[in-house]
């Protein structure tokens, strides 16, 4: 057949970086971020919370091809002030946290139903 390795969908090639970044040279305060490897999942996760930050003016995506594993992730910040790095950076650690949160809850959930349902040995 001549189908891709499923690897080739998440592991990076030697000579490949994670993420990339290229400025804007048309518009000020903006930048393209490509990242290898990587899909809708992570790409509108970032949009989204690029989104809610402020000092950004404009986040997008887009994928560039189904068969090519990669997103190219635009970055216009409302001031001259905060870099398109510095939101981006912002975005994953706002994210990180969310997810720390959220894994807290849930096993503080599941923790709870535990002890609200143990029934003993074996269910007797």
């Amino acid at each position: 057949m001549n189908t891709p390795e499923r690897s080739a969908a998440f592991i990076l090639d030697d000579d490949e970086e994670k993420i990339e970044y290229f400025a804007d040279t048309k518009v000020s305060n903006a930048g393209t971020f490509t990242f290898n490897k990587e899909d809708h999942t992570v790409a509108n996760l970032l949009r989204m919370q690029l989104l809610r930050d402020p000092a950004v003016k404009f986040a997008g995506y887009m994928h560039p091809h189904p068969l090519i594993h990669k997103i190219n992730l635009k970055i216009q910040t409302s001031t001259s002030q905060v870099a398109p790095a510095e939101t981006l950076s912002a975005a994953i650690e706002d994210l990180s946290n969310e997810t720390d949160h959220l894994i807290t809850q849930v096993t503080d959930g599941i923790d709870k139903w535990k002890k609200e349902n143990d029934t003993g040995v074996m269910g007797m």
